[in-house]
C-alpha cells in the first residue's frame, strides 16, 4: 500500500470543510448537524423555522463550533440557489451537502390532490436536484472536491401498501439520482452517496406513529432507531477515507424492511 495512507485510513478529521444540511432544524439534520460541527466542520444549518435553527447554533457554538441558520424553504428554487451562496460567502465553498429535508405522504395514491403530489415531489426530489447542482457547479469552478449525501429512505426498497406511495418513488428517484449524478461528476471528485434510513426517533416519526399506530410491531426488532445510530454511516460518506465510496447507497434499516 501506498505510504501516504496510515493504518487504518479511517480518519473522520473535517478541519476546514464548510458543510451545509437542509431540514435541520430537528430530527435527523438537527444531529447530522451536531455530528458535523463537532468533527471541525463550520455549518450552514438550513430549514423553514428560523427559531429552531438559531437555539441550535447557540448549541453548537457553546461546544466550540461554528453555525450558521439560514432560512429555508426548499420548494423555492432562487432560495435554494441563494442559500449556498450565502453559505460560501460567509463560511467558505461548501464541500459537504447533506440533502436532508423531507416530507411524507401518508395518503392512498388515488386520493392525493395535485398539490401534495407537487409538494412531495418538490421537497423529496426537485429541492435535493437543484441544491446539488448548484453545490457542484461552484466545486468544478474551484477546482475543490466535495461530498454529497441524499437522504433516501427503507421505503425505497420496500412498501407495504398503507398509504405512501409517491413518498416511496419519491425516495427511490432520490437512489437513482446519487447513482447518476456520481457517475456524472466522478471526474471532478465530487461523490455523491446516499442514505436510506428504516424508522427512527424524529418530529416526523412522531407524526406518522400518532397516525398509523405502533408501527415497530411488524419488524424483526420491534424498535426504533436513535439518530446517533447514524452517525457513523454520516461520517464515513464525507470523510476523506471514502473517497473511492461513489454511487452508494447504505441501507441503516434494521432489517425492517425485510431482504
Amino acid at each position: 500500500m501506498s505510504p501516504t495512507f496510515p493504518l487504518p485510513y479511517a480518519s473522520q478529521d473535517l478541519t476546514g470543510q464548510v458543510a451545509l444540511v437542509t431540514g435541520a432544524s430537528a430530527g435527523l439534520g438537527s444531529r447530522f448537524a451536531r455530528v458535523l460541527a463537532a468533527r471541525g466542520a463550520k455549518v450552514a444549518i438550513a430549514a423553514r423555522r428560523l427559531d429552531k435553527l438559531e437555539a441550535l447554533a447557540t448549541e453548537i457554538r457553546a461546544a466550540g463550533g461554528v453555525a450558521l441558520p439560514l432560512q429555508l424553504d426548499v420548494t423555492d428554487a432562487d432560495q435554494l440557489i441563494k442559500v449556498v451562496g450565502e453559505a460560501e460567502a460567509q463560511l467558505g465553498t461548501v464541500q459537504i451537502l447533506v440533502n436532508n429535508a423531507g416530507i411524507p405522504d401518508a395518503q392512498r395514491a388515488h386520493k392525493m390532490s395535485v398539490e401534495l403530489i407537487d409538494r412531495v415531489l418538490d421537497i423529496n426530489v426537485r429541492a435535493p436536484w437543484i441544491l446539488s447542482c448548484e453545490v457542484a457547479r461552484r466545486l468544478i469552478d474551484s477546482g475543490k472536491p466535495g461530498r454529497i449525501v441524499n437522504l433516501a429512505s427503507r421505503a425505497a426498497y420496500a412498501y407495504d401498501g398503507r398509504g405512501a406511495a409517491l413518498y416511496a418513488t419519491s425516495k427511490m428517484a432520490v437512489v437513482r439520482m446519487t447513482e447518476a449524478l456520481a457517475v456524472e461528476w466522478a471526474r471532478y471528485h465530487i461523490n455523491v452517496n446516499a442514505i436510506a434510513p428504516g424508522a427512527f426517533s424524529s418530529e416526523m416519526m412522531d407524526g406518522m406513529l400518532t397516525r398509523m399506530g405502533d408501527i415497530t410491531k411488524n419488524f424483526p426488532r420491534p424498535r426504533l432507531g436513535d439518530p446517533a445510530q447514524l452517525d457513523s454511516t454520516l461520517l464515513f460518506l464525507v470523510s476523506p477515507a471514502s473517497e473511492f465510496v461513489t454511487g452508494t447507497t447504505v441501507r441503516v434499516d434494521d432489517a425492517q424492511g425485510g431482504r
